[in-house]
């Protein structure tokens, strides 16, 4: 990938980049990105370790008496324990919370800087946990880890976004969702490595090897190059061009680095990100960033992710066996999502999504359907044929996320907002990610217990809803300069050009009334020629 180079063209009435895939792009990137395989393994890690009786022995001692008495209560209730589900939900919560901090440190001390922070949150929660003694200290490193996950996704999508060329901004960008579904294979294999040790300490050396990706995480953000985009912002002209030449490997930067500071320069007009995020013409960048977050969440997938040893023991499988699928599972995950990462900037964001609408939509019904006739309150376990076509519609569920709501919940909001409002735009939508991801978390056993097998129609109906979504209201990005997302997306679509008329934009003192008499939009003014 780091040979030869090709201009980043845009269509026809954009402007056109020069920019080579350049080494220090491709190793950045890299590096950067193992932000995601510090999440993934967070997320990978607690399933497996809640299934381990050593692991609820210590701190969940109910959970683990009602799992070995399979005559008080029903297979899907049997890990319905608020506490357990807290020390799950409780990083979610935590990184919603440290969000709002990441914003302030990406714009005022660049991305970089944002990412080491988060690095060193993730080496003291990994602390924590592996030395816990009790549930208190347990709780305690999931919030700091929570801390680093906030911070981690706040820089990380930001910096990959802003270091690519335009025209694979979209496969470097789910190097970030590549990296989680890694760490989430990663953990499963750990997990199930370590459910076999003697000693009970097995879940202290799964919970410590989140380390490594901490690690790599920290020493990547001391050695990576701050994005253009950040310097410009920051007022280090001269070094935001020094590292834009280095990064697209050519000298003619000239038409880009003009771009990027009458982009910063508007930027700078807006006092208050956050309330002109309310602006009548951010509001279609603002509505497709929420709604992709809640619906990336509603898909179910993280519910299977968190708990899929838990799920699969619920289902009949024994504890072995249900590591063993789980980390199949994580398999699929890593492979399909290197599949969007070919296919992203070929195909487009919205063919993706809307076939893996269809596909996961059949495959949830299906698991329902059998898991409704085949698994009972009380059923012993299923048929060794019936429990290998669960494993493969989980599967078939897994692969269509893993190449279309995973990365792209992540990479449409980042490409999508003006540099103005980039920070809080990205803000907004870790928050929301967040906020939802730990509703489901915090939720999801005691929905299983509840809706039973009806927990994947719950998750299939909304499906749906996304799917119509994204068919009628999700405009393509592909291909598109982040900076002229205004001109070539939203004033073209039926829906959004509407709301692209800035005489109905009220003032508000935020150097808004400038930018309307200069006649820039999104900090790129499509008269000028740069």
């Amino acid at each position: 990938m780091a040979g030869g180079g090709f201009a980043s063209a845009s269509g026809a009435g954009g402007t056109q980049f020069e920019a080579k895939i350049t080494p220090i792009v491709i190793i950045s990137c890299i590096m950067a990105a193992t932000g995601g395989l510090m999440f993934g393994y967070d997320v990978g890690v607690s399933g497996g370790v809640t299934s381990m009786d050593d692991f609820l022995k210590k701190f969940f001692p109910v959970v683990s008496r009602r799992t070995r008495d399979q005559g008080i209560n029903s297979n899907y209730c049997k890990y319905d324990n608020q506490g357990l589900q807290l020390f799950t939900s409780s990083l979610y919560l935590a990184g919603l919370t440290a969000t709002f901090f990441a914003s302030y440190t990406t714009r005022r001390l660049g991305r970089r800087l944002t990412m080491l922070i988060a690095g060193v949150f993730f080496i003291i929660g990994v602390i924590f946990n592996a030395a816990a003694q009790d549930l208190a200290m347990l709780i305690i490193g999931r919030i700091l880890l929570g801390c680093g996950v906030g911070f981690a996704n706040q820089a990380v999508p930001l910096f990959l976004s802003e270091i690519a060329p335009t025209r694979i901004r979209g496969g470097l960008n789910i190097l970030f969702q590549l990296n989680v579904t890694i760490g989430i294979l990663f953990a499963n294999l750990v997990n199930y490595g370590t459910a076999k040790i003697k000693g009970g300490w097995g879940w202290r050396l799964s919970l410590g090897l989140a380390g490594i990706p901490a690690l790599l995480l920290t020493v990547g953000a001391l050695f990576v190059v701050d994005t253009p985009n950040s310097l410009i912002e920051r007022g280090h002209l001269d070094e935001g061009k020094a590292v834009l030449r280095r990064i697209r490997g050519t000298d003619n930067i000239e038409p880009e680095y003009l771009e990027l500071v009458e982009a910063s320069r508007v930027a700078k007009q807006v006092k208050h990100p956050f309330r002109n995020l309310l602006m009548r013409r951010n509001r279609p960048q603002l509505v497709i960033a929420v709604a992709l977050q809640i619906f990336q969440q509603f898909t179910g997938i993280n519910a299977i992710m968190f708990y899929a040893p838990v799920l699969f023991n619920t289902v009949g499988f024994g504890n072995d066996a249900s590591l063993y699928s789980a980390v199949i599972t994580g398999a699929v995950n890593v492979v399909s999502t290197a599949v969007s990462i070919y296919s992203v900037d070929k195909l487009g964001r919205r063919v993706l999504l809307l076939e893996a609408g269809v596909q996961m939509f059949l495959s949830q019904v299906i698991m329902a359907v059998i898991l409704g006739i085949k698994v009972t309150d009380h059923s012993e376990n299923l048929s060794k044929g019936y429990a290998i076509f669960v494993v493969v519609m989980i599967c078939t569920f897994v692969s269509a996320f893993a190449w279309s709501w995973g990365p792209l919940g992540w990479l449409i909001p980042s490409e999508t907002f003006p540099l103005e409002t980039r920070s809080a735009g990205q803000s907004v939508t870790v928050c929301v990610n967040l906020l939802f991801t730990f509703v489901i978390a915090q939720a999801f056993l005691s929905m299983l217990c509840h809706f039973k097998y009806g927990i994947f129609l719950f998750f299939s109906g909304w499906v749906f809803i996304m799917s119509l979504f994204v068919l009628f209201l999700l405009p393509e990005t592909k291909n598109v300069p982040i900076e002229e997302m205004t001109e070539r997306v939203w004033k073209q679509h039926w829906l959004w050009k509407r709301f692209m008329d800035h005489s109905l934009d009220e003032e508000n003192g935020d150097g808004e009334e400038n930018i309307k008499k200069n006649g820039h939009v999104n900090g790129f003014d499509p008269n000028s020629q740069l």
